[in-house]
């Protein structure tokens, strides 16, 4: 008779329940969204430019959408994704100079690059609203 070979006993790749999640993990994540969140936004801002180039009635129609509060919801998250993704972006750059990897520094910049994002997309709104009277 055939002799029968065992499987080797390897080890197994460490799952999601092994790692302790960590704020440069969850920048990591918020990075991708905010891009997924860019492909959305963009479509909506090509409309909007769409709307401006073609008639006065299209783009009023556009505008009331963008208008309600929903709309304004969309809005506000397109320019927190812009700004997160502008600063993750830049916390990248940083990185590609093989600077700011000690774990003191990659949490500094991460809480940085959430803080940061939150705090100039109100900013960013106060502003706006401010100017429009």
């Amino acid at each position: 008779m055939a002799k029968y070979r065992t499987r080797a006993e390897r080890p197994l790749s460490p799952h999601l329940q092994i790692y302790r999640i960590t704020m440069t993990m969850m920048m990591s994540i918020a990075h991708r969204v905010s891009g997924a969140m860019l492909y959305f936004g963009t479509f909506l801002l090509a409309w909007w430019l769409i709307a401006a180039a073609s008639n006065e009635t299209y783009f009023n129609h556009v505008n009331a959408l963008f208008s309600t509060y929903i709309g304004r919801f969309i809005l506000l998250g397109y320019t927190w994704a812009l700004i997160h993704h502008m600063l993750g972006g830049m916390r990248h750059l940083l990185w590609d100079t093989g600077s700011g990897f000690g774990k003191k520094t990659l949490e500094v910049l991460a809480y940085g690059t959430l803080i940061g994002s939150i705090a100039l997309t109100v900013l960013v709104w106060f502003v706006g609203y401010w100017a429009r009277g």
